[in-house]
């Protein structure tokens, strides 16, 4: 389910597995996709999308919880120091946010 986001409105449901976020998700690892429209399955939110870079995100208790997911209309825009750097962001945010709750405000839970 689609969490706070910055840009043109995007899918707000994608299903552990599909797409490109579902994938990074699922296999529990960072993505870095040179050109979006060769991905196998690759849900186009915003048409103009071409490259993503995507860092799944966990719990304290290692339980995957969402996906910090960034899009560039260029094609190969990202790279691996993107990936790494971002990835220490994500690290940095598993250890500040309180996932349970924020999971349940999402959830519509009090």
């Amino acid at each position: 389910m689609l969490g706070p986001f910055q840009g043109k409105p995007a899918c707000v449901r994608i299903r552990v597995g599909q797409g490109v976020c579902g994938t990074a998700l699922a296999r529990r690892e960072t993505l870095v996709v040179e050109d979006a429209r060769r991905f196998p399955g690759h849900i186009a939110c915003d048409p103009a999308s071409r490259s993503e870079r995507v860092v799944p995100l966990f719990t304290g208790d290692g339980e995957p919880c969402g996906v910090l997911d960034l899009d560039s209309p260029v094609a190969g825009w990202f790279d691996r120091t993107d990936a790494e750097g971002l990835e220490g962001f994500a690290r940095l945010l598993e250890r500040r946010v309180d996932w349970a709750a924020a999971l349940a405000a999402l959830r519509g839970s009090p």
